[in-house]
C-alpha cells in the first residue's frame, strides 16, 4: 500500500505516500479493536445470561439489546474522570494508553488473509508475542502510580502471572514455527491450504495437546477468569484499576478485548488454517479454470475476503470459548494459578515440543500429511541442510581462527 500512494507524490515526496498508508492501516486496526469491543462485550452479557439461565440484555436497541455496549460506552464517556490525590499524575494518566498501545502495536503483524497484513515481517510471531507482552507495563504503571496499596497488590499479581505463562506460551508457539520452518505468520497460514485435514492441530497427537495448553495459556496472559488474579474484585476491590474511572477505565478494557481476539485470532493462524477455510473452494475453480481466473483481480480479491471472514469466525469461536470458562470455572487462588503453570503447562508443553520434534524429524506419516507433503518435506530437508551449513561454518570459524594463531591441533 506505501508504495501505491507513494506513486501519487513528486520525487522526493514519497514519504507522505507512505505516511498516508500508514495512517489507513491504523484507523482500520483502531476500528478492528473497537469493533470487535463493541460486539463481543454484547455477546459475553447474552453468553453469560444463557449459561446462567437468564436473558441478558433485552430492550437497548430491540429484542436481542444489540446496543448495549453503545449505551455503555456513552455512559463510561460521561463520567467524571477521577484521579487519587496521592497518584502520580502523569503515570496515572498515561498507563491505559501504554496498555492500549500494546494490544493495538501487536495487530499490525497479525494477516487477516495470504498478504493482507499491515507489517509483513518474516518474524512476525516473534514480534507479535514480544509486543503483547508489554500490556504488562501498562498494567504495573497503573498499580504503581496509583497510590492504593490494592493497585499496587493487584499490578504485582498480574505481572507475576504474566511472565509465569510466558513461558510454556512461548514453548506452545514454537511447535507451529518447527513444524512449518518459519515465523512468517503469513507462510505459516498458507502451508496450510487445502482441506480441513491439512490444519496443524491435525498434525499429529502432541500438537492436539499444545493447543489446549496454548488455550489456557492464553486466557492466563488476558487476565481472563478463573486466572483473574489482577482484579480480584472479592480480594482486592477491583485490582489495578481500582483508581480509574469513565475514557481511561474503558482504555483498559479495550486493551482486554483486544487482546483476546489478538491471542483468539493468532491461535486460528497456528492450529486451524488461518484464513484457509475448511473445503478449498476456490483453490479449486483455480485449478479448473487456471487460464481465465490465474490473472484476474477480482477473484483474488474475492478468496481474500472470504479469508477474512473464516479467519474472524474462527477468532470469534475462540474469544466465545473464553467467555465460557470465565463463567463456568470458579476463580483460582493465587497458589494455584502458579501450580497450574509451573507443575502442568510447562513440562506439557515441553513434553509435547520434544515429541513434535521426534515425530516430524523421523518423517512419521501422520493424518495432515495431503497436499503439503512435498512442502513440509523441504521443511524437514531444510533442517538438516540448517544445522550441516551451521556446522560447516562453525567449523571454518575455527579453523581461520587456528590459523590466525598458528596453534596446531
Amino acid at each position: 500500500m506505501g508504495e501505491f500512494f507513494a506513486g501519487w507524490f513528486p520525487a522526493g515526496w514519497e514519504f507522505l505516500g507512505y505516511t498516508v498508508a500508514a495512517l489507513i492501516q491504523a484507523f482500520l486496526l483502531v476500528n478492528v479493536i473497537a469493533l470487535g469491543a463493541f460486539v463481543f462485550i454484547w455477546a459475553e452479557r447474552k453468553v453469560s445470561g444463557r449459561i446462567q439461565d437468564r436473558l441478558g440484555p433485552t430492550r437497548t436497541g430491540g429484542a436481542f439489546g444489540w446496543l448495549q455496549s453503545l449505551a455503555d460506552g456513552i455512559k463510561l464517556l460521561s463520567k467524571e474522570d477521577l484521579m487519587p490525590k496521592d497518584a502520580d499524575p502523569i503515570l496515572f494518566k498515561i498507563a491505559p494508553y501504554v496498555a492500549f498501545a500494546a494490544s493495538f502495536a501487536a495487530f499490525m503483524a497479525l494477516p487477516f488473509a495470504s498478504g493482507w497484513v499491515a507489517l509483513h515481517l518474516n518474524i512476525g510471531l516473534f514480534f507479535l508475542i514480544a509486543v503483547l507482552g508489554l500490556e504488562v507495563f501498562g498494567v504495573i504503571l497503573a498499580g504503581y502510580s496509583s497510590g492504593s496499596k490494592w493497585s499496587l497488590f493487584g499490578a504485582m499479581r498480574q505481572a507475576a502471572q504474566v511472565v509465569s505463562y510466558e513461558v510454556p506460551l512461548g514453548i506452545c508457539v514454537i511447535v507451529p514455527v518447527m513444524i512449518c520452518g518459519t515465523m512468517d505468520l503469513v507462510a505459516i497460514g498458507d502451508q496450510q491450504r487445502g482441506l480441513f485435514t491439512n490444519w496443524l492441530i491435525f498434525h499429529d497427537p502432541f500438537v492436539f495437546i499444545v493447543f489446549w495448553v496454548y488455550f489456557t495459556c492464553a486466557v492466563a496472559s488476558v487476565n481472563r477468569a478463573p486466572f483473574d488474579l489482577a482484579e480480584a474484585e472479592s480480594e482486592l476491590v477491583a485490582g489495578f484499576l481500582t483508581e480509574y474511572s469513565g475514557m481511561r477505565w474503558s482504555l483498559f478494557f479495550m486493551a482486554e478485548y483486544g487482546s483476546m481476539i489478538l491471542v483468539s485470532a493468532l491461535a486460528a493462524i497456528l492450529f486451524f488454517g488461518g484464513w484457509n477455510g475448511p473445503i478449498p473452494i476456490f483453490s479449486a475453480l483455480m485449478d479448473w479454470f487456471p487460464d481465465y481466473l490465474g490473472n484476474c483481480w477480482w477473484f483474488s480479491s474475492i478468496a481474500n475476503i472470504f479469508g477474512v471472514i473464516c479467519l474472524l469466525i474462527k477468532a470469534s469461536l475462540g474469544v466465545i470459548g473464553m467467555m465460557w470458562v470465565r463463567w463456568t470455572f470458579p476463580r483460582l487462588r493465587v497458589d494455584q494459578v502458579i501450580t497450574m503453570c509451573l507443575k502442568y503447562c510447562v513440562p506439557i508443553s515441553a513434553v509435547c515440543l520434544l515429541g513434535v520434534m521426534f515425530w516430524t524429524a523421523l518423517g512419521v506419516p501422520f493424518f495432515n500429511d495431503l497436499l503439503p507433503a512435498q512442502e513440509r518435506a523441504l521443511v524437514r530437508e531444510g533442517w538438516f541442510k540448517t544445522g550441516e551449513k551451521q556446522a560447516e561454518a562453525l567449523l571454518q570459524s575455527l579453523s581461520s581462527s587456528t590459523d590466525k594463531t598458528g596453534d596446531v591441533e
